[in-house]
């Protein structure tokens, strides 16, 4: 079965620095998506990033040019490099995956989350 794994959450400062990791088992398909999507308490989870198998990236206004999602395909891995963080950056952050299929809809997966706490 396709798994997602987070790591890399923590505490850090305000303007401080934070690299998100997750690791894929179970496969992915040739044609596919990853991303980031993260829920601050109190609030509904909305999209951070996005990266295609293509390797084109899409980003929330809130984090452009803060931060880089990248992946490493040897490694199934999709990254999420976070600077100049902010006190709304803070919530949990999803790993998404979405496998793309041929003649039926995609399959779509989530990882578990990993908590990012802002201080000030």
């Amino acid at each position: 079965q396709v798994q997602l794994v987070e790591s890399g959450g923590g505490l850090v400062e305000t303007g401080g620095s934070l690299r998100l990791s997750c690791a894929v088992s179970g496969g992915i398909y040739s044609i596919n998506v990853m991303g980031w999507y993260r829920q601050a308490p109190g609030s509904q989870r909305e999209w951070v990033a996005t990266i295609a198998s293509g390797g084109s990236t899409s980003y929330a206004d809130s984090v452009k040019g803060r931060f880089t999602i990248s992946r490493d395909n040897a490694k199934n891995t999709v990254y999420l490099q976070m600077n100049n963080l902010k006190p709304e950056d803070r919530g949990v952050y999803y790993c998404y995956l979405k496998n793309i299929r041929s003649g039926g809809p995609p399959y779509e997966y989530w990882g578990q989350g990993a908590q990012v706490t802002i201080s000030s």
